[in-house]
């Protein structure tokens, strides 16, 4: 991590000083906020729906290298995640709680720039900040944030919801934020051997920003409305297409036939897979961290949605019996991998 221009040790502010300065200017938009921060709890109130809650840990070293991600952009890219979870029950997002552990290392300036991202998160997808805690770590930085949101009991959207024949769709575009990362990897190495040596990223911005400012897909639910479709299933891609549409598999007690020559890879990353020799096949089914949504809807509803440039229709569900496949470009069928990313397993190198 690059030496700040200003360091204030955590220690003089105290526990209580430290949330209180971090927590500043976090206003209140939702009507379902009652209470925010300031108390022992805070206070909800929803008069219709259903509540929905998810929750999700950052780790230095694990989920994240701060030697080139900005703080600004973890703050941001914390709470994104977390809302991507919401987003896929077709739920809104309403409210966000954030702990967050952190060693002496750390001065509160780097604080305040991590808790600056975490507000422009909550001015762009409209939630507040209700709560959270602070402690000490001795093994670097930690951020866990809880999401809570809400949705009409009729417009629930679970991962087990999905019937025969029913279409498998993706919004977006796969594979940007794993080659964005390759790209992160290869100038850090270049930059330990070299530390005079000032890469040029304008090139590689699209897979960057993927990799360090994911955005949840907070239109998708809305566009889904709006064309009158309601997913029958749905899962947001943290851990690889493959990964995820096994899930929904599972969940929902089918198979699945996804075809390869369907799957939405940007040119610009096909054209860095060409560089890495890497195939976009590949980091499409495995890489993860897209956030991008995954769902079903039913057959008849493909005339609704054909066209949209926000939405590719993938494949379809089909018995259990028939399997789990990617059907590639010359029709052999692949039988589908979970090879995407693992929180539980460590990294040997």
């Amino acid at each position: 991590m690059e030496q700040e221009e200003q360091f204030s040790s955590l220690s003089n502010l105290g526990e209580f000083g430290l949330i209180e300065r971090l927590t500043r200017d976090f206003p209140i938009k939702q009507s379902s906020t009652i209470k925010g921060i300031g108390d022992d709890a805070a206070i909800l109130e929803f008069l219709s729906g259903r509540t929905v809650v998810s929750t999700d840990m950052l780790v230095e070293g694990v989920h994240f290298d701060l030697s080139y991600i900005p703080p600004q952009h973890l703050g941001y890219k914390a709470v994104a995640v977390n809302l991507s979870d919401i987003y896929a029950m077709n739920a809104r997002p309403t409210q966000i709680t954030v702990n967050i552990a952190v060693s002496n290392r750390f001065g509160i300036e780097y604080l305040d720039k991590i808790y600056e991202g975490i507000r422009h998160a909550c001015e762009i997808f409209e939630v507040d900040l209700v709560g959270g805690d602070t402690t000490s770590s001795y093994s670097g930085l930690i951020l866990s944030i809880t999401a809570i949101g809400e949705v009409d009991e009729n417009k629930v959207t679970e991962r087990s919801g999905a019937k025969e024949n029913d279409l498998l769709v993706v919004s977006g575009d796969l594979g940007g934020a794993y080659m964005g990362l390759q790209v992160l990897e290869r100038e850090k190495t270049v930059f330990k051997s070299n530390p005079d040596a000032q890469p040029d990223l304008s090139e590689y911005s699209y897979p960057i920003e993927r990799q360090l400012k994911p955005e949840a897909r907070k239109d998708i639910p809305e566009l889904l409305e709006k064309l009158g479709v309601q997913p029958t299933s749905m899962i947001d891609i943290s851990d690889g297409l493959s990964s995820e549409a096994l899930h929904l598999c599972k969940a929902s007690d089918l198979g699945v036939r996804i075809y390869e020559e369907k799957i939405p890879v940007d040119p610009v990353i096909l054209k860095l897979c060409e560089e890495f020799k890497i195939s976009s096949t590949t980091i499409a089914l495995n890489g993860g961290e897209d956030y991008e949504l995954l769902f079903t809807i039913p057959l008849e509803d493909h005339d609704k949605i054909k066209g949209n440039p926000h939405l590719t229709v993938i494949g379809h569900m089909c018995e259990k019996a028939a399997g789990t496949n990617l059907v590639a470009r010359d029709g052999a069928e692949v039988p589908l991998q979970a090879q995407g990313w693992n929180a539980l397993q460590q990294d040997q190198d």
